[in-house]
């Protein structure tokens, strides 16, 4: 296929416009800083690097928060006024009620699984040999966007009927040890197809949790460690009375980051099961509604409702850097 040049010249020219008219913009706010006087020339200069984002924030962040706020107030089409019937039919709808207990299962177990196995990495690989090797491997798995981690690990769950060779690695375990492939992400028992789905987020999370938390185990004061040997702490004593407490702020920081990006989580649901055999989480029950059955006021009312999940994690993490900073 050729590029044709009369359809997507128009969108280039768009393009070309935006970039112009940001640059403008930017150009005229240094130019009328250079020109004020030196009394309250930094004011004015925040006022000029400040002013682009504040105007791109406003346009791609908040307008369209309130916009969405309040199309989850109308029916599907966003003419006709229902007042809080989308929220009602988010609670009361057995299927919805289904994606908010998957969400509430992904943030309690994501966070706590991922952090816990980084710090454990962190503790374990800190000062061996080939410490940089294999941090870097236990990392690699960030470098992946979701969309590739969730074909990755597609194709470890992939089932094939029994009789054929099995090209998904847990499936051809079962095979070794005797016992019948299964069709995990069909698999609705305990939910098991969703904890799958979730051991792949925490795959992924772990390599973060454990750069973080090591950097953390290094910044550790030698005299406080030296103190604690000399006093006969056994390693246990050390982690849980030395290491723990001293990390704490970047458990926390951790736990925090991953939290918000768990709420979020669409890439690998969307990707592995597309929602289906009830392993649909709010992200991508809020675009299904909104995109895939045209229930636009459905789909913003479940954005809303994320949005409020997020809102208060933020403000905690915002709170704990503001005490951190006062405490340097």
């Amino acid at each position: 296929m050729g590029f044709d040049f009369a359809n997507e010249w128009p969108k280039f020219g768009q393009l070309l416009i935006g970039v112009a008219v940001f640059l403008a913009v930017v150009g005229l706010l240094l130019l009328i800083v250079d020109r004020v006087p030196k009394r309250g020339h930094e004011r004015w200069q925040a006022v000029a690097f400040l002013s682009p984002a504040i105007i791109m924030l406003t346009i791609g962040l908040v307008i369209p928060a309130i916009r969405t706020t309040t199309l989850s107030f109308f029916d599907s089409g966003g003419s006709e006024w229902v007042g809080f019937k989308n929220y009602e039919w988010m609670f009361t709808e057995p299927e919805i009620r289904t994606v908010l207990t998957n969400s509430l299962l992904w943030v309690l177990l994501v966070p706590t699984l991922a952090t816990g196995v980084g710090l454990l990495y962190a503790v374990l690989i800190d000062r061996i040999r080939f410490e940089a090797v294999a941090k870097s491997l236990i990392f690699m798995p960030m470098a992946i966007s979701f969309v590739g981690a969730g074909i990755i690990w597609k194709f470890v769950y992939a089932y094939r009927q029994g009789g054929e060779d099995q090209i998904g690695l847990l499936n051809q375990i079962m095979v070794w040890i005797g016992l019948e492939p299964q069709q995990w992400l069909l698999e609705r028992t305990f939910s098991l197809n969703t904890l799958l789905l979730i051991v792949v987020m925490v795959w992924i999370q772990a390599g973060f949790a454990m750069v973080v938390l090591s950097a953390a185990i290094k910044a550790i004061p030698n005299e406080i460690v030296e103190a604690a040997k000399l006093d006969g702490a056994n390693p246990w004593q050390m982690f849980t009375r030395v290491t723990l407490p001293s990390v704490r702020p970047a458990v926390v920081v951790v736990v925090v980051t991953i939290s918000i990006a768990t709420l979020k989580i669409f890439d690998i649901v969307r990707t592995m099961t597309t929602g289906h055999n009830g392993t649909s989480v709010i992200a991508n029950e809020m675009y299904s509604q909104a995109f895939r059955y045209r229930e636009m006021g459905q789909g913003a009312a479940l954005a809303v409702f994320l949005f409020i999940l997020v809102l208060p994690i933020v403000v905690y993490q915002v709170r704990s850097l503001r005490k951190q900073q006062e405490l340097s």
